[in-house]
């Protein structure tokens, strides 16, 4: 076959799909100043050193390392595959003086490992991810004692009246659309499976390029379990929405809120 004849590449094979993600989901430095903001309120000093859990392509830890010339960070993921695109996309690029100051670590954040830091962080819904109530309480209980004595997690969850029915959403992005696609969930068990899926103006579409079998948890039950774990205090941050109900990324700390088609929140748990 001639390379006239030959089929162009389509704009869904040509893409990368950790780079489309961070692109469509990730903005690390809003949660890195939001951190920062926090952190200087309850403690007065500035936060060096973090531990980002299920990290994925670990962005957020290397904007962390960039953000500042003293800061270190580790992160884990089970996902050797996607901490090599990592390495080799995030952190190596950065430079020595940043890509020194990172470590990644293979391994379940259930392992118990990384050294003691500052602030620990599991975004991106990754609690989630922890199907069971034990599950949970080991896993905030093996933080406190990753925390430096006046160390802070931070993690977010998502929720709403479509959090919890067959639904999906798009959202334009620059060169594709982001599609967030809740297959089912079960009320029983409060488990459910969602995908990613991603398109293109040729018409091209990667379909589940990201798929997730999770526990939806409630703010009532990590709150538990973080006082529970011997946090001293759980904070709830609410993002405010426009009048159209987008999102605006910005946060307020509140004790009650009317329900909403879909809500984000950042929860704060000093040592």
């Amino acid at each position: 076959m001639s390379a006239d004849n030959r089929k162009e590449a389509s704009m869904a094979d040509q893409a990368d799909r950790h780079d489309i993600y961070q692109r469509a989901v990730q903005n690390p430095e809003a949660d890195i100043e939001f951190f920062q903001k926090i952190f200087r309120e309850v403690r007065g000093r500035d936060p060096l050193t973090l531990r980002e859990d299920f990290c994925g392509t670990a962005y957020l830890a290397s904007e962390w390392v960039r953000s500042d010339p003293r800061r270190s960070a580790t992160g884990v993921d089970t996902c050797g595959e996607t901490l090599a695109w990592a390495r080799g996309h995030n952190i190596e690029p950065a430079g020595e003086d940043v890509s020194r100051r990172i470590e990644l670590i293979q391994a379940s954040v259930l392992d118990n490992v990384g050294p003691v830091v500052d602030l620990v962080c599991a975004m991106n819904f990754s609690l989630c991810l922890l199907g069971t109530r034990e599950e949970l309480q080991r896993y905030l209980q093996l933080i406190r004692r990753s925390l430096a004595t006046d160390g802070i997690f931070f993690s977010e969850l998502y929720g709403g009246t479509e959090a919890i029915i067959a639904v999906e959403e798009e959202r334009e992005c620059d060169g594709f659309t982001y599609h967030w696609e809740q297959e089912r969930y079960n009320p029983i068990t409060h488990e459910g499976v969602c995908h990613i899926h991603f398109s293109f103006p040729d018409g091209s579409r990667i379909d589940r390029a990201f798929s997730y079998s999770w526990r939806l948890w409630a703010i009532p039950e990590i709150r538990e379990c973080l006082l529970e774990s011997g946090f001293s205090d759980v904070r709830v941050f609410w993002e405010i929405v426009d009048e159209e109900g987008i999102g605006t990324g910005e946060h307020r700390e509140t004790v009650e809120e009317e329900n909403q088609e879909t809500w984000l929140v950042y929860i704060v748990a000093p040592v």
